[in-house]
């Protein structure tokens, strides 16, 4: 646990989305601009990532099912 401006308590969120390249731009310079936020990472799954996360949502969904 470390401070970040002064803040030791805080959330996480992780957002798995598809957009074009220019999409990823816009969106980090509203980040930028949101006081709120006190970090961000954007990063390009590549071509194994999505296919792991595919594989592990769809057997999370037959669990639940």
């Amino acid at each position: 646990q470390y401070p970040i401006q002064k803040k030791t308590t805080g959330f996480y969120h992780l957002f798995e989305f598809q957009a074009p390249p220019t999409f990823v731009a816009e969106l980090e310079v509203v980040y930028k601009r949101d006081e709120r936020l006190l970090r961000f990472l954007t990063v390009a799954l590549d071509k194994h990532a999505v296919a792991y996360s595919l594989k592990s949502r769809n057997k999370a969904k037959a669990v639940v099912a």
